[in-house]
């Protein structure tokens, strides 16, 4: 008899799999994954050895950033017919820089139910091993791929106290830390989580200089899948006002320091001296 309002029976589960290691599989990932109708996956190729490692021979059909409307809309007749679908990316947790929001975002407005099925995130997996501050932090995703848009990224970070996540590209990886030396300042301490859970699995924290130089000296470290996390803007001792240091910003990148910092000066109330020399020694990247 056929459900009259498929709508009861309809599911969207999201679920995580593992970023290397296949034993952080957990349990109800596995059950969702061998009882649903369609699986849907980011890139099949690489789904399926890990289906078949669980036994799961479940249907699989793929979805990803570049798949039509068509698509989202063959996916969403499964759902709109009581049927039930698991959404999984290559690795980690599915719309975390991953595909999967316009299908997330299709289900939700029609009523269908959707359930997450937590497992592993890089960026959570990072952050906690990377010592920095975890009470607060902000995840970007992946940095544009181009210097000049990284750096525009971290110049509207420079002064964000909470920790900073970005997802990056091997080939990419030093040229970016090269751009927080030069925007963030040579001593903003950096974390590298590379290959978590893998078996070259490295994370190293430090200085941003010393962490250029380290990954400049080791190709390795220019390999597979990346996490940086950044310290949070914490002050300065100049002892100037982030507001004061924010205006002789915008003043420098239009006049010459000395006359930018008697503009701010008189703008401000602060000493004239201490902005110069906050000039010579903070140069706009």
């Amino acid at each position: 008899m056929e459900n009259p309002n498929p709508s009861d029976t309809a599911t969207l589960y999201v679920v995580a799999t593992p970023l290397g290691n296949l034993g952080d599989m957990v349990p109800r990932a596995v059950e969702v994954l061998q009882t649903v109708d369609v699986i849907a996956a980011e890139d099949t190729r690489r789904s399926r050895p890990l289906l078949q490692h669980f036994g799961i021979d479940t249907a699989l059909v793929a979805y990803h950033d570049h798949s039509d409307a068509r698509t989202v809309e063959r996916l969403m007749g499964t759902l709109r017919g009581g049927g039930s679908l698991a959404l999984i990316s290559d690795a980690g947790t599915p719309l975390i820089s991953d595909p999967g929001y316009r299908l997330v975002d299709a289900a939700t407005a029609e009523g269908i139910r959707v359930v997450p099925i937590p497992g592993a995130s890089a960026l959570i997996a990072a952050l906690s091993v990377a010592g920095l501050p975890s009470d607060r932090f902000i995840f970007e995703g992946f940095l544009p791929a181009k210097t000049h848009g990284r750096r525009a990224v971290f110049d509207a970070l420079k002064r964000e106290p909470r920790t900073l996540i970005f997802y990056e590209a091997p080939h990419r990886l030093l040229d970016c830390i090269e751009d927080v030396v030069a925007v963030l300042g040579e001593s903003r301490t950096v974390v590298l989580a590379r290959e978590l859970t893998k078996m070259h699995e490295t994370v190293l924290r430090m200085p941003a200089t010393e962490l250029r130089d380290r990954v400049a000296a080791d190709r390795n470290q220019q390999r597979g899948e990346c996490v940086l996390l950044v310290a949070g803007y914490q002050g300065d001792d100049s002892g100037l006002r982030d507001d004061v240091i924010a205006a002789l910003d915008v003043l420098r990148a239009e006049l010459p320091l000395k006359q930018a910092a008697a503009l701010c000066a008189r703008i401000t109330g602060a000493k004239k001296n201490q902005l110069y020399q906050y000039g010579v020694d903070h140069p706009l990247s």
